[in-house]
């Protein structure tokens, strides 16, 4: 029970790799706060951890919107406490475009959710975690922060910039006894990628096998990593464990990026 009676407040909490950080985070003792939009998915979440045990709190919110996350604080308080553990999950993939082809419209979405939405919820818990000397800042990027990814300049472009953020919150909130890393995930065994694969193969004319592996071979342990690999190393920088480990990026790639 790594992380007995701490409260974290969890974004994207409804699917994906924010729901497998959830449910881990509650099964190592925490008290979960679970936020996306979808509150139908939310409560899908919910029902997973508590019966497993766990303890959770649904609150749906648009981290784009000051108002609501305003009041995600104060249910949060009313009804746990102060966050000890923040985890800035949420994030959308974009666009695929060329540059030229992309509309204002496009481009400031994908920062409103991926790098905006973050400062927002992080700037909401700061000054309780520097009150209380205690806490932890997590947010969930991708390898794509450090390499190209030809089509989807507003994805990596914000993935980048939440890098840049993380390392500069790390040495603002430092003597507070406040920790912020930041998770950068590799190719994630899923929906997603599964999508990815099936749309190459369909325009390649090759095998789904084929198609995978053009996203494996790269990568020193020749596979896919799954969400449980990134639910495990937050639970680790949540947790004492990794109470002196600040202002990093890392990845959970299969040695896809090691840089």
């Amino acid at each position: 029970m790594l992380l007995k009676d701490k409260i974290a407040i969890v974004t994207g909490a409804s699917q994906g790799i924010g729901q497998i950080i959830a449910m881990r985070m509650a099964a190592e003792g925490a008290r979960t706060v679970l936020v996306a939009r979808n509150e139908l998915n939310l409560q899908r979440t919910a029902r997973h951890i508590v019966q497993e045990g766990g303890s959770s709190l649904v609150v749906p919110t648009d981290i784009t919107d000051s108002e609501q996350i305003a009041q995600l604080i104060e249910r949060t308080m009313t009804e746990y406490g102060p966050a000890d553990i923040l985890v800035n999950n949420s994030g959308i993939s974009g666009p695929t475009k060329r540059l030229e082809d992309l509309s204002r419209e496009e481009w400031d979405e994908c920062f409103a959710v991926n790098m905006t939405g973050v400062f927002m919820m992080t700037r909401a818990v700061i000054p309780l975690m520097k009150e209380r000397r205690s806490g932890r800042i997590i947010n969930i990027g991708s390898i794509t922060g450090k390499r190209p990814l030809v089509g989807r300049t507003p994805y990596a472009a914000s993935k980048m910039a939440l890098i840049g953020f993380t390392r500069t919150l790390a040495f603002e909130v430092g003597e507070f006894g406040v920790t912020a890393n930041t998770i950068c995930p590799g190719y994630t065994e899923g929906a997603r990628v599964t999508r990815f694969c099936e749309d190459l193969a369909h325009t390649e004319e090759i095998t789904y096998e084929e198609a995978a592996a053009t996203f494996t071979e790269p990568a020193a342990l020749k596979r896919f990593v799954h969400a449980k690999d990134h639910a495990a190393m937050c639970v680790f920088l949540a947790s004492e464990e990794g109470a002196n480990i600040t202002g990093q990026d890392i990845n959970v790639s299969g040695g896809l990026t090691w840089y």
